[in-house]
């Protein structure tokens, strides 16, 4: 893949690549839970966690998959001539259940006119062989993607933020995975409690050793109803908020270290005003971020992969 007049892989150029076309997601709630909130790993989930940041209003788990994906196809077909669909298995961990439901919840999605693949978001302590190959088996007619939530890369945080898996588990789910026909994606927070600079581009250059296609990137954002709305509450001090400025400056240094063949699909993600109790950037949309970060590229010439060096 090349460069797209960006400097950077961007995940919309892939896309278009792809299918020839803008192809939108759809996010689903099944209901899934959690291993890290019924007990096996854990209670209370992550300390940064309400999933109720990322579900849009057609996305509610008492409506069937067949349901949730139509309401947002036509939801976005009033905004956007779109004529293919990803389904979007978002919400908490979604591979956390036996096969063949995972099979009948997927196959669902997949029967639904106009969704040509599944995004499936989950962790990297909740994958087996069974789904993995199912998966590789799908992948030869459908686009699949299976994304696990990385959030940090460096032990002490994972363990700080009840994340309940080790980084180590992370290396170990993309190498069983790697190669087997579907697309491998990898979510980080930038700017976890305690996280130094030094250790944010350590990051980059950890993830560029996974056998990744795409990244999604977001800066920390304390929500309501989450653990660690109280503990910033409490000890504001352990945090260290980026102001959009700083958050854009550092993104572009970030990229550098990163390898130059992974798609970047996001910088930022927009917790819902009501939720959101810091950082408060005003009223800048994820659009308008990122062309502050194309603008910063070119001002400092920097570009994905500048300072990234091959790790054998």
């Amino acid at each position: 893949m090349q460069f797209t007049g960006k400097r950077y892989l961007d995940y919309s150029s892939f896309i278009k690549l792809k299918f020839g076309e803008r192809v939108q997601k759809i996010a689903l709630n099944i209901g899934f839970s959690c291993p890290n909130r019924d007990g096996l790993k854990g209670y209370g989930g992550c300390t940064y966690c309400n999933n109720n940041t990322f579900n849009p209003d057609y996305c509610e788990p008492e409506k069937s998959i067949k349901q949730q994906l139509e309401q947002g196809i036509d939801f976005f077909s009033k905004k956007k001539k779109n004529n293919k669909y990803l389904a979007y298995f978002q919400a908490y961990t979604n591979t956390y259940s036996d096969i063949e439901s995972l099979k009948k919840m997927y196959e669902e999605a997949l029967r639904v006119p106009k969704i040509v693949g599944l995004v499936i978001g989950t962790r990297p302590d909740c994958i087996s062989d069974e789904i993995i190959e199912y998966l590789s088996f799908l992948s030869k007619k459908y686009f699949i993607s299976l994304e696990f939530g990385v959030e940090s890369t460096s032990e002490k945080t994972l363990l700080n933020v009840n994340r309940c898996h080790t980084f180590e588990d992370t290396k170990k789910a993309f190498e069983r995975c790697k190669n087997k026909g579907f697309h491998l994606g990898a979510h980080l927070i930038i700017g976890l409690p305690r996280e130094t600079k030094k250790v944010l581009l350590q990051h980059a250059k950890e993830i560029s050793k996974l056998p990744i296609d795409t990244l999604k990137l977001h800066h920390l954002q304390i929500v309501k109803n989450s653990v660690m709305a109280v503990q910033y509450k409490r000890n504001p001090e352990n945090f260290n908020l980026f102001t959009s400025e700083n958050y854009i400056d550092f993104i572009t240094e970030f990229i550098s270290y990163l390898s130059p063949d992974i798609i970047i699909e996001r910088f930022v993600s927009e917790a819902p005003k009501d939720l959101l109790i810091a950082p408060k950037w005003g009223n800048l949309k994820n659009f308008e971020i990122v062309a502050k970060i194309d603008k910063k590229l070119i001002e400092k010439n920097s570009w994905q992969g500048k300072n990234y060096k091959y790790h054998l």
